[in-house]
Order: structure tokens, then sequence, then C-alpha cells
């Protein structure tokens, strides 16, 4: 595991990360210490509708309110965006039958590359490769949730001052890999978001292409604090630091089904 470094970015990145979620949502519940996000378009979607702490919180109190916040959702999901906070919440949550997921905070820290020659493309163009995505990460998932998953990406789009959306093709002109790019030009931050390479074109370099896109159109737009997140038990974190990312923190997800 990448080992983590105190860096005065990561509570820019919190911001930015809070900033998001409020925007993105159709529907905000504020509490102590944080808020809900919900968007019933996409209510089976984790990602539309949880809890975010990203304050101090009463840890004893947060299932209770969590039950209280999404009491009408077949699932209970909060994140947590200080780590010390997410320490103190563990065993509550975990006590309540919670499952803890972190993420990594990863700052890119390496010089900034060259055009990698992936396009900008709309959501039609995702569509039917992230649809076809989904049996190689969620195999038995319903067509329900698959659906939610994939259209969710037009949310995004409310998310950020700017939203961009990119692909690379294969020589074929079939879309081998993408990624989302949110960018706050003012602030001087960009979020890289849900980087996939579609299954058949693997290996290729494909996703290479999308991250160097990625990152040289957020250095362009003047955007210094550049993150993404990734989990520490896959490999893709141990890419990304070849690629000039650096663990800064991390992000703690609890769920329960």
């Amino acid at each position: 595991m990448t080992s983590l470094t105190t860096d005065s970015e990561l509570p820019r990145v919190h911001g930015f990360l809070s900033a998001f979620r409020r925007r993105q949502a159709a529907r905000t519940v504020d509490f102590p210490g944080g808020f809900a996000v919900f968007d019933e378009a996409y209510a089976l979607s984790r990602g539309n509708n949880h809890l975010l702490v990203d304050g101090p919180v009463a840890p004893e109190a947060l299932p209770d309110l969590a039950d209280e916040l999404q009491g009408s959702l077949p699932y209970r999901h909060v994140q947590v965006l200080d780590e010390e906070v997410a320490a103190a919440c563990r065993g509550p949550m975990e006590r309540a039958g919670y499952g803890r997921s972190p993420s990594l905070v990863m700052c890119h820290r390496g010089p900034v590359p060259a055009h990698g020659g992936a396009r900008e493309v709309d959501l039609d163009v995702l569509r039917e490769p992230a649809t076809a995505s989904w049996s190689r990460f969620a195999p038995g998932a319903s067509p329900e949730l698959v659906r939610d998953m994939v259209e969710r990406r037009a949310a995004r789009r409310r998310g950020a001052e700017v939203v961009r959306f990119l692909a690379a093709y294969s020589a074929g002109g079939e879309v081998a890999a993408w990624v989302d790019l949110y960018l706050d030009p003012a602030s001087g931050i960009a979020q890289i978001e849900d980087l996939v390479t579609a299954e058949a074109h693997l290996g290729q370099g494909h996703a290479g292409a999308v991250l160097d896109t990625a990152l040289h159109l957020a250095a362009e737009a003047g955007c210094t604090t550049r993150f993404l997140t990734a989990r520490p038990t896959d490999w893709p974190h141990r890419w990304y630091g070849r690629k000039g990312f650096q663990a800064i923190g991390t992000a703690t997800r609890f769920e329960r089904a």
C-alpha cells in the first residue's frame, strides 16, 4: 500500500468533494457534521444517495441517523472524509452491521504529460461501452442497477463548473477507454474519476491515453491540484503511482445492505 503523507492540499480536496456532492444532488438534507444527498432518478446508485460526513459528528448517533435519513432505500451508505472522524465512527458503525472500505486520495505530483490524444465525447457515446463494462465489474447486477450506474453520469454535469467526458478510441474506431474530468479553475482543483478500459482493449495503452489527456487539460485550465481516488486493495493505485500520483490521505465508506 502506498504510504500516506500529511499534505496541505487535503482540506482543499475535501472541500471540492463536498461541494461536488451538493451541486450534483437533486436534493440534500443537512445534519450536524454533514449532509445527505438524494437523487430519485438514480435510486440504486449509492454514489447519488448517501450521507457525507465532512465535519465533526457524533459517532454513536451516526447509525441511527443513517436509518432515519435513508429509510426508504434498500441499503445504507455513509462516506466520511476526515481520517480521524472515520476512525472514531468505525466502532459504532461496525457494531451496527456496516462494512468499512477506505479509498486513497491521490494527488498528481509528476510532470504534466503531453496531450494523450483522447477526445471529448457526449454521454450517448459512452452509454454502450459503459453498460458492457458492468458485466465485468458486477456480473450479478440487475438491469435496473446497471441503468442507474450508467445514466447517473448525466447528474455529474451539475457537480463542477466544468465537466468533461473523455474517450480514447481503438484503431478500429471503438471506444477503448474513458474517464470523467471535473474542473474548478477558480480554485485550481481538478478531479479525475471513473477511469475504465473496455475488456477487449485492456493492455493496449488506452487508459494511459485518457489519463494523460485529463491531466494535460486540467493543467491547461490552471488546476494545480489534480487528484483521484483509488482503493488501496486493488492494483490501479500502483499504476497511478507510476503515473506520478501520491497518496495524501484516505476517505472512508461505511456500507450495509
